[in-house]
């Protein structure tokens, strides 16, 4: 079989590659930007201004249970875990 073509055609364009998906977020990326406000705006800049771990209440609680006033249930905390990650996963 032959395929005929004329010589007055347009040559192809390249094909283009997909976009990474990291630029097909760009969208929802740019939301919370447009969501900053008198009250959202504050909101954020207090909790990054948080510690990551609460010392004191970390100090609160290892004195509690070192005083045995704080039980620890491990087949609770094991069935808290398998929940968590949910069995069979």
């Amino acid at each position: 079989m032959r395929v005929n073509t004329s010589h007055n055609a347009a040559p192809l364009a390249p094909v283009r590659a997909p976009q990474p998906a990291a630029e097909a977020t760009g969208a929802a990326e740019a939301t919370p930007a447009a969501l900053q406000s008198g009250v959202l705006g504050p909101a954020m800049q207090a909790l990054r201004e948080m510690p990551e771990i609460d010392e004191a209440r970390v100090a609160q609680l290892r004195e509690a249970y070192q005083r045995g006033e704080l039980r620890f249930d491990a087949g609770k905390l094991a069935a808290l875990i398998q929940r968590y990650h949910g069995e069979g996963r």
